[in-house]
């Protein structure tokens, strides 16, 4: 199977920005790889009722390098609250799993409409800064079940790492940003693995899907993408424990926007 060296370039190029921001950020660079990803495998003539479901399959599956990378440098700044971690992971799985099969049942337009709200609610929440309650902490056992539930979903459907949802969530009960973006990292792992599993069950059989794919997944995608970002990430952990990084959030909150103004017009 050989791979057109522009596309490895253009791969390559995805994988080096969004592994960064997934360092900075915590986020799992689906924002960015999903659509540019969609942009990239529309060019090279895949079909494209596939093409967006592609683009969150391989997002996810890259997010699985990506976050273990990631986590490892939040982690020897003790920014990784593990304790977070284990009540949230098992909703996270149970929502990653519906998700996948959600999305892989939606009709590709109304996907990428989705995706497009998606984005532009989580520049919205770049832009806010909202204080919490001084009193307020993670909910109990079974509510936080349920937000795992729908972090795993959300991100699943949209090919996310559930940052966009997780870090506010944190932050919102009182979790230090830093610490937040630390836990976020680490939570990505299950999301992306159990949705990762799910859209390559769905794409079993399907007809038309291009050399190199497994289910939706498409592995020469994953192998460029996640050796990037993985290369990536833990620069993108330093710098976030270097500076401040809310003024940078709006710089990309703007960016998100016009990502979403894509989908929409697409």
């Amino acid at each position: 199977m050989l791979i057109e060296p522009q596309l490895i370039l253009e791969l390559l190029l995805i994988g080096t920005v969004t592994g960064f921001l997934a360092g900075l950020l915590g986020i799992g660079g689906g924002m960015l790889m999903v659509p540019f990803m969609t942009i990239i495998l529309t060019a090279k003539g895949f079909p494209p009722e596939y093409t967006v479901k592609m683009a969150v399959a391989t997002s996810l599956a890259t997010i699985c390098f990506t976050s273990l990378s990631s986590v490892r440098a939040h982690h020897k700044r003790g920014a990784v609250l593990w304790h977070i971690v284990r009540v949230l992971a098992p909703g996270i799985l149970v929502g990653s799993l519906l998700g996948a099969q959600i999305a892989v049942a939606m009709p590709a337009k109304l996907l990428g409409v989705l995706f497009a709200i998606f984005v532009a609610f989580s520049a919205t929440q770049m832009f806010l800064n909202r204080k919490p309650k001084p009193s307020r902490t993670l909910p109990g056992p079974l509510g936080t079940f349920a937000m795992g539930g729908v972090i795993g979903l959300l991100s699943s459907l949209v090919g996310a790492g559930g940052a966009f949802v997780s870090v506010p969530f944190m932050t919102w009960c009182n979790v230090k940003i830093h610490d937040a973006v630390g836990t976020s990292a680490a939570l990505g792992f299950p999301i992306a693995l159990a949705g990762t599993a799910g859209y390559i069950y769905a794409g079993q059989g399907l007809p038309q899907m291009p050399p190199g794919s497994i289910g939706y997944l498409y592995l020469p995608g994953l192998v460029t993408i996640a050796l990037a970002s993985m290369a990536m990430a833990p620069l993108g952990a330093r710098t976030a424990h270097r500076m401040d990084i809310q003024p940078l959030k709006k710089v990309f909150a703007v960016v998100l926007y016009c990502l979403a103004a894509y989908f929409l017009f697409r």
